[in-house]
């Protein structure tokens, strides 16, 4: 306790003789006398932490970090708010599309619209089939395969396929099936990697009618919940007219029987 109470004095002292550097002789003297006879070993190591501690706080720096300049930031402010409006307006379309298919209203497509739509599903409208045209030929030994939307089918010259509803044809509108994937013959299989770009399958557009009717039933058992539903597939009827893209073996002509004269016997 008393070594404690020893240099508690000994370091007022030194903080005082700092503040003033030219004290008078009685402090020297009233505080030096207070201060009983210590061993030089821990008065020496605290006076030389205390004048550590003085050096390090009278030579401490602060640094100061300055951000990066202010045009840059402003910059790249911009650009992402200018990313942030882009993304708004994207937004706000998607959202007024989706008002017009939740309200029942049907949405107006422009032709090029039209064109590209029907290009994804995998036809194209070439046009009205006129009285003139001469477009259903007889049957030819080959077959395609082509896709419309999601489905596949293989079809021949003269075939009546099913597809789901084309949007933006009428009937009797010729189309061309530009997404074959397989042609074949007798002599000769062609196969895209995945679609044949030189071939092409033209149909014609038969009529718009509606599948048979499918229930749908729906229980939950001990929850007094029943529902049924009926729904009618929309589907379009297409009758395959012609297969280019690949070269068609020729038929062969039935032999005409030689009638054999009767013999008078």
């Amino acid at each position: 306790m008393a070594n404690r109470r020893c240099i508690q004095t000994l370091t007022q002292h030194l903080y005082k003789s700092k503040l003033h550097p030219n004290p008078p002789s009685s402090l020297h003297l009233r505080t030096l006398t207070q201060i009983p006879n210590l061993s030089p070993k821990p008065l020496h190591r605290h006076l030389f932490s205390v004048s550590s501690f003085n050096s390090s706080r009278t030579n401490f720096t602060t640094y100061r970090q300055f951000s990066s300049d202010r045009r840059d930031n402003s910059d790249e402010s911009e650009e992402d708010d200018s990313e942030y409006d882009d993304n708004d307006d994207d937004n706000d379309d998607d959202y007024d599309d989706e008002m017009v298919v939740n309200s029942g209203v049907k949405k107006q497509y422009t032709p090029e619209e039209k064109e590209i739509e029907a290009a994804a599903i995998g036809y194209k409208v070439i046009g009205q089939l006129q009285r003139s045209d001469r477009v259903f030929k007889s049957y030819e030994p080959v077959f395609a395969v082509i896709q419309i939307g999601a489905h596949q089918f293989k079809v021949s010259n003269g075939d009546c396929i099913y597809t789901e509803k084309l949007k933006f044809c009428d009937v009797h509108d010729k189309l061309i099936l530009n997404k074959v994937l397989m042609l074949g013959s007798k002599t000769q299989t062609m196969i895209g990697r995945p679609v044949l770009p030189e071939a092409a399958v033209h149909a014609v557009v038969e009529e718009h009618a509606l599948d048979a009717k499918v229930i749908i039933f729906k229980k939950k058992r001990r929850k007094n919940y029943r529902r049924t539903k009926g729904h009618r597939q929309e589907l379009t009827k297409l009758r395959i007219t012609d297969i280019q893209g690949i070269e068609k073996p020729e038929m062969p002509t039935p032999e005409k029987k030689v009638e054999k004269e009767a013999v008078a016997a």
